[in-house]
């Protein structure tokens, strides 16, 4: 046993000295320091494992206080901080001193001491001890977490100030000879690694009514959820809503509702953004959420309650993007309908009453978000009845008026023109659903006045700052964009109530109007939004003028010449991306729905060659606009005043409107990939792989599919005539039988070509058994030649009088063929051999100059060839430089 610091040294050294082969380094050591030596910063080694063996021991008198003490000495030796090396010992010691708090509470001290200790810096030896003993280290600091269930307010505030120094790093007090401080953000690593998120998670539900205690837990979870790993263990732990949950328990300070929102937003920001919605759709979350923004909305009166009551609308607004979120039923929306409108439209309701809101910028922001999330509440369909009681399309149509100056105005001027804006694109969405109150407020009036003050020259000077405003500084085209983006969204609903109102008040003269000052007024700078205005103003119209020739007619010559401006834009532009190309497009659309059925403006359109411009539109071979301008020509071509014009049509390089189909139909026949030959005709038609006669067969009913359908219905008409016994007039009855015989003699025709098909299959097949047999036959007779040609080469090789004869024959054959007449000076080569007694051909023989003397033994020995020797050389084989043709050797070989 220990009983001294000297002792101790002692028996690690006869421990070391008895083992021997077990080495001494290999035992983890703690240096136990001396007032002198404290001062030099130098460790004494000390075994650490007898630390261990002796928490480990139990049932001896006096165990107790004697491991206090050295647990005591073992935090005195750490002051300046732990070494990793010796961390997953210390942390063993620490959990040894934990297991005992039960039974003995003096060890929540000695508890206490070692987690302090984990606050301070963790020492490296080696540059490599950070991975060397990564795995010990997460688990060491995971065990921070785990100590969290016990029982102690001491040790768990001690807990959480450790875990929160990670993240505010210090130097160690004295510097360690040998040792240096592992890297600042080493232990948050490790803390992900070793998943500390969530047992401190976990143990938020130990701390229902320990408000002080949740604080710390609090504040440790704010720093873990800096980190996108550590977020996603706490998703996974449910901390979403467990915070959530808990955000309106009791709070003098403050700091849990800030906290706890922090928590939030790094969760939604930085994990699964879909999984926290989900955990966060339950009725206990939204109405925690709700009571902390009333009692915000209602109570809150400085800048840092304010603040935090916009954080949590934002963060409600996210949670009602989820329609199975129940905002209806917890009430939700119906108090966030309240809050949007009640400067607008007075209520008499407890929650609003004296409220006011002021100017600032938290509530200028606050009234925006109010706008935002009426627009994510209108999608739930169920939200309208809410939307009606709660009068919001009045409270919005409120900021659609020309400012007043007179009347003095809780907003400034840039705030409320902000607002304004907001509350048109709000109305754009939540108007069509309510169009009844919509009607009731006189929308159209409304609308169409603030359009006629937009179009105005009343001095007025926008600021232009927010994201609604784009485009619109120094002048009225943001107020302008989205009035016209409100009548759109009316017209396109076709109610017809709304849209005879706005016929009624004047709209087609008036969006004419409005089209034709914008085109004497070209402003190239805020060219986008003015592309945009110009579209809108054709799409309402066209919506207005579809399937109404009295529309079309007020629409008339005036409307006619606003839309061939339009399309005698220079192409070019339709590449700019400025927003030309959905100009044409509301053009086209227009000459669709406002032109073409009233006779009038169609003849002024072709007066003012708008058929020449359409071709010409057409010539440049733009896909997106070709369906769309083809329908147009046909529609067109109704007019019988039109055929002249598009022949009289003339393209570049004298292309004519013929022309210009034929290529734009070739064009299409590439595309869908059908084959012509060099001619451009067909090769494909019927030419599908793979077919036998029977699917050709099949395949001429397919082609009359139609024609049999069509004569199928005739003869039920014909037949149910019969059995009714009707007598059609003579005319009608001509007709029907015509009818009658020509459908069936398609069907003999049909089944003509399908015996013609069977008939040629089966010659085909007589023909081609035709050509296996002469196959077999030339098969069978080769094969006689050559038993025959066996037979003769066997005769002649075992009668010496039939090879005679055969060579006879051969010479006598040889000889016929030579030439008799020699031409002069002509050299004659001798091509037989001399005393060959063989009945086969023979050929040229060569001699190979390169070849060794001792290739040519054996059978080829004998003769006379004359063969010229040659020196032999070492290495590779040498190319053969000549050849040279022996004439009349006396004995050679066959070649």
């Amino acid at each position: 046993m220990w009983t001294e610091e000297a002792g101790a040294t002692a028996e690690a050294q006869e421990s070391g000295i008895r083992n021997k082969s077990s080495s001494f380094s290999q035992i983890p050591v703690v240096g136990v320091v001396t007032e002198d030596d404290e001062a030099q910063g130098v460790f004494k080694p000390m075994d650490l494992n007898r630390v261990i063996k002796l928490l480990e021991e139990t049932d001896k008198d006096g165990l107790e206080e004697k491991q206090l003490k050295f647990v005591k000495k073992l935090v005195r030796c750490y002051q300046n901080g732990l070494p990793l090396r010796d961390l997953a010992q210390i942390f063993k010691i620490l959990n040894l001193c934990a297991g005992k708090i039960k039974n003995q509470p003096h060890f929540i001290e000695s508890a206490y001491d070692i987690i302090k200790l984990c606050g301070l810096p963790f020492l490296k030896k080696k540059v490599s001890d950070e991975i060397t003993y990564a795995e010990d280290t997460a688990n060491s600091i995971a065990l921070l977490g785990d100590l969290m269930k016990i029982p102690s307010s001491e040790l768990r505030i001690q807990i959480c100030k450790c875990i929160v120094d990670f993240y505010h790093a210090e130097p160690p007090k004295k510097h360690i000879p040998g040792y240096q401080q592992a890297s600042s953000s080493y232990k948050i690593q490790m803390a992900e690694v070793g998943g500390l998120a969530k047992t401190m998670v976990q143990s938020m539900t130990l701390l229902e009514n320990q408000l002080v205690e949740k604080l710390w837990v609090l504040k440790v979870l704010q720093h873990l959820s800096t980190s996108e790993v550590n977020c996603t263990i706490m998703m996974k732990a449910q901390a979403a809503s467990g915070i959530c949950t808990h955000l309106n328990d009791p709070d003098p300070s403050g700091q849990l509702l800030f906290r706890s929102s922090e928590i939030l937003w790094n969760l939604l920001e930085k994990s699964s953004k879909e999984e926290v919605i989900q955990q966060l759709s339950n009725l206990e979350c939204l109405l925690a959420l709700k009571e902390v923004f009333k009692n915000l909305f209602m109570r809150g009166f400085s800048h840092y309650d304010r603040q935090l009551r916009n954080d949590i609308l934002v963060i409600t607004t996210i949670i009602a993007q989820n329609p199975e979120a129940p905002m209806i039923e917890c009430g939700f929306t119906k108090d966030l309908i309240l809050f949007a409108t009640f400067n607008e439209v007075k209520s008499q309701n407890l929650l609003v009453k004296g409220l006011k809101l002021s100017n600032s910028y938290e509530d200028f922001e606050l009234k925006k978000l109010l706008f935002n999330v009426i627009v994510i509440l209108c999608k739930d369909l169920p939200t309208v009845q809410l939307l009606i009681d709660g009068k919001v399309i009045l409270a919005l149509f409120t900021y659609v008026k020309k400012p007043e100056k007179q009347k003095i105005i809780d907003w400034s001027a840039a705030q409320y023109e902000e607002l304004q804006l907001h509350a048109i694109a709000t109305l754009s969405s939540v108007a069509p659903l309510l169009i009844e109150e919509y009607m009731s407020c006189q929308g159209n009036a409304r609308v169409l006045a603030f359009l006629e003050w937009c179009e105005s020259e009343d001095p007025f000077f926008s600021h232009g700052n927010s994201f609604h405003g784009t485009g619109g500084r120094g002048n009225k085209f943001a107020q302008m964009r989205y009035s016209l983006r409100l009548l759109r969204a009316m017209v396109y609903l076709e109610d017809e109530t709304v849209n005879k109102d706005l016929c009624e008040k004047g709209t087609i003269q008036q969006m004419i109007g409005i089209f034709k000052n914008i085109i004497s007024k070209p402003n190239e700078k805020e060219e986008a939004i003015v592309l945009e205005i110009q579209s809108d103003i054709l799409l309402i119209l066209s919506g207005l003028c579809e399937n109404h020739i009295q529309r079309k007619e007020i629409f008339g010559t005036e409307g006619v010449d606003i839309v061939l401006h339009v399309m005698k834009t220079d192409p070019r532009k339709l590449q700019s991306g400025l927003g030309y190309n959905v100009l044409l497009f509301s053009t086209l659309d227009s000459i669709w729905c406002c032109i073409l059925g009233c006779y009038p403006s169609e003849d002024y359109f072709l007066e003012k060659e708008g058929i020449f411009l359409l071709l010409d539109l057409l010539a440049l071979n733009q896909k997106k606009f070709c369906n769309l301008i083809l329908g147009i020509m046909v529609e067109f071509c109704d007019n019988p005043k039109t055929a002249a014009h598009v022949n009289a049509w003339q393209g570049k390089k004298d292309q004519t409107a013929a022309s210009l189909l034929i290529k734009l139909w070739r064009k299409e026949e590439k595309e869908l990939g059908v084959k012509r030959d060099k001619n451009r005709k067909i090769i494909d038609f019927e030419n599908l792989p793979g077919l036998s006669a029977e699917d050709f067969v099949t395949l001429c009913i397919i082609h009359r599919y139609l024609d049999f359908k069509i004569g199928e219905i005739w003869n039920e008409i014909y037949e149910e005539i019969k059995l009714e016994k009707l007598r059609p007039v003579t005319t009608d009855k001509k007709a029907l039988e015509a009818i009658i015989t020509a459908s069936e003699n398609i069907g003999k025709m049909v089944a003509s070509l399908q015996s013609e098909i069977i008939e040629s299959q089966a010659r085909q097949d007589v023909q081609n058994e035709q050509k296996v047999y002469a196959k077999i036959q030339a098969t069978h007779k080769q094969r006689e030649l050559a038993n025959k040609s066996w037979e003769n080469f066997l005769a002649r090789t075992s009668n010496a009088k039939t090879l005679k004869k055969a060579k006879r024959l051969q010479e006598k054959a040889i000889e016929a063929s030579r030439h008799h007449k020699r031409p002069q000076n002509a050299i004659f080569h001798q091509t037989d051999i001399k005393g060959l007694n063989t009945t086969v051909p023979s050929g040229g023989v060569v001699t190979v100059e390169s070849t060794p003397a001792r290739l040519v033994g054996g059978p080829l020995a004998d003769t006379d060839i004359a063969l010229k020797k040659l020196p032999i050389r070492g290495g590779a084989l040498q190319r053969v430089k000549a050849v040279k043709i022996v004439d009349t050797p006396k004995k050679s070989i066959p070649t």
